[in-house]
């Protein structure tokens, strides 16, 4: 297979899902679709659209699918969460799928399955999220990533002016279905905010035993709040850490920490948080340490860490606090949440950032 890619010229459903199921420990199932047709803006920003068809074959062996890479919760490039989104996946596998996610081996790549566009106001556009190893129901930032390509595709199919079509942009995915609303910022960017399911709270997590799992004294992890699990479609378990120097300097034995994580139920990862921001505009850091390596930006996690932030009172109902991710790593992610309350249930978890275009390419099967 080759992969061909170029610079960017200008720069509920809500129905049940599983808590038992965490980021990295999803089977992919379901059989792809089959089917034809898309759209493809030559500069994805831009005015101008190139009309294609889907699944475009050079032979009468290849087949050609086009994709757009981009770097979300950021509005700077080269930061943030890398995505791969392709825009027109019918007639790919779901073992093609997961060879592709291999293939472009970041955190996530999904997968647009275009529909009737009655059924898609109806239903939302299908969409697939793989990670490397398997498929998992719902993720952050391929959300926000991939309703920012299908709103720029949108917008650049009916001029400069963004219409309500635009405006909002709803997937169906394992999840059920997540909108995406977006706005046009005074300096021009654009600012999109995924709804997420109602938050599931799990069990608690003893703050000796995570210490030791860390290889911290329990006093550096913060006593006024529990380490609990969390999941708004997948699972996270909030570990609180007291002092920015602790949570900068964290270096984990991870074959200990997911021996732990492994016997969970339900199975999850841990997200580890800190107050002690030291930057008056940000209102918490965040990190997402994982077996295939550090996460710049874990949306998912973030929208459970706005539920638990409200639950015990850390933050109030409504209110948006910055959360700033990825800066260890050396890709900073802006990651902006909120979520209401009606009397004791925690409701309505929004996440919302910035999302730029890096890439796009075809790619030849």
């Amino acid at each position: 297979m080759a992969l061909k890619r170029s610079s960017d010229q200008r720069g509920k459903k809500q129905n049940s899902y599983n808590l038992n199921r965490s980021r990295r420990r999803f089977v992919a199932a379901a059989s792809a679709a089959a089917g034809t047709a898309m759209l493809w803006p030559s500069q994805l920003l831009g005015n101008a659209l190139l009309l294609g068809a889907r699944s475009q074959s050079r032979s009468d062996s290849q087949r050609i699918f086009r994709y757009a890479q981009m770097d979300v919760f950021t509005s700077k490039r080269l930061e943030g969460n890398p995505l791969s989104v392709f825009t027109d996946a019918r007639g790919l596998t779901d073992s093609e799928m997961q060879d592709l996610a291999r293939e472009t081996n970041l955190q996530e790549t999904t997968f647009v399955f275009p529909r009737d566009p009655e059924v898609e106001r109806q239903e939302g556009v299908k969409v697939r999220i793989f990670v490397p190893g398997e498929e998992i129901p719902f993720g952050g930032h391929p959300t926000l990533g991939t309703a920012m390509v299908l709103r720029n595709l949108r917008v650049g199919s009916q001029g400069s002016v963004p219409s309500k079509k635009a405006s909002e942009i709803v997937l169906d995915l394992k999840v059920g279905k997540v909108p995406v609303v977006f706005h046009e910022e005074p300096d021009g960017r654009v600012f999109g905010e995924m709804h997420q399911v109602d938050p599931e709270f799990g069990p608690l997590h003893n703050r000796e035993t995570v210490a030791a799992l860390l290889d911290l004294n329990p006093s550096e992890i913060a006593e006024e709040w529990p380490i609990q699990t969390i999941s708004t479609g997948l699972p996270f378990a909030i570990v609180p850490i007291k002092k920015l120097s602790t949570f900068q300097s964290l270096h984990l034995d991870l074959s200990k920490v997911y021996k732990y994580l492994d016997r969970q139920n339900p199975k999850c990862d841990f997200y580890y948080v800190c107050r002690d921001t030291q930057n008056q505009k940000i209102g918490l850091r965040a990190r997402c340490i994982l077996p295939i390596g550090e996460d710049p930006a874990t949306g998912s996690a973030a929208g459970c860490t706005a539920a638990w932030m409200v639950r015990y009172g850390i933050a109030q109902p409504e209110e948006i606090v910055h959360i700033e991710q990825g800066v260890e790593m050396k890709r900073p992610s802006h990651l902006f949440v909120r979520v209401a309350k009606a009397g004791d249930r925690i409701t309505n978890v929004r996440v919302g950032g910035h999302a730029v275009q890096i890439m796009q390419g075809e790619l030849f099967l």
